[in-house]
């Protein structure tokens, strides 16, 4: 018994290849490179080079993996100052995680209508946003509703399409349109022109969020958010 004991080792160096972070970074790069499909847990272990055992301890089921990566990314968000301007701040969150998701598109369709939670999402997005909301004058129920119509804008828009590949998923929505009968359709099939470009004209999420702010903003704090204005530097 004591030479059994003695022999075993004081931690697996499996393990230690398979931090969270790099379990994330490991399984992103699987999924933005091959697809939701590429992801499992045999493909993780061996990109990793660790036993399939030692990643199971790490994440036992899929929800778990995905949640893991979600988390990972939501670290990246940024962390804005409490006293800054409401507006300002709100869009800079959304903005972000917008970018994110978009980056990710895999993985936006893997984690499908599961709940986007984990400790650094609500800390960076979730808590802040409520937060600043409520000292900014909205009520409870006013920040909560303003929150949701911009978060479901961002999760709608950055999984419409595969926005890493805009030529692709013009090519589609083209061929798509083009083989409905212009007399059932004569909208669709004839405004082309117009409609092809917006499915990955990011300006179209950027001008509806500066809405949604504008009609949520607190009295005396719209003057930011004119839902006319054109700010193209913050496109992805």
């Amino acid at each position: 018994m004591y030479r059994t004991l003695t022999r075993m080792p004081r931690h697996s160096p499996s393990l230690d290849r398979a931090t969270p972070d790099r379990i994330a970074d490991a399984a992103l790069l699987l999924i933005d490179e091959g697809g939701p499909e590429a992801l499992t847990f045999r493909a993780l272990a061996s990109r990793l080079e660790i036993s399939l055992a030692s990643l199971q301890r790490r994440c036992t089921d899929l929800a778990g993996l995905l949640d893991l990566c979600v988390d990972h990314l939501a670290s990246q968000l940024p962390e804005t100052e409490p006293d800054a301007d409401w507006a300002t701040a709100t869009e800079t969150r959304f903005t972000a995680l917008y970018r994110l998701l978009v980056a990710h598109p895999g993985l936006l369709a893997l984690r499908g209508t599961r709940p986007w939670l984990g400790p650094h999402l609500l800390a960076r997005l979730v808590e802040p946003q409520l937060a600043h909301s409520l000292t900014a004058g909205l009520t409870p129920e006013e920040a909560i509703t303003a929150y949701r119509r911009m978060y479901l804008l961002t999760l709608g828009s950055a999984g419409f399409v595969d926005h890493r590949d805009a030529r692709a998923a013009q090519a589609a929505t083209r061929t798509a349109l083009a083989a409905l009968d212009p007399e059932e359709f004569p909208v669709l099939s004839g405004n082309l022109a117009a409609i092809v470009p917006a499915v990955t004209d990011h300006e179209v999420y950027h001008g509806a969020l500066r809405q949604l702010i504008h009609a949520a903003a607190p009295a005396g704090k719209n003057d930011r958010n004119n839902p006319s204005k054109t700010d193209k530097d913050r496109r992805p």
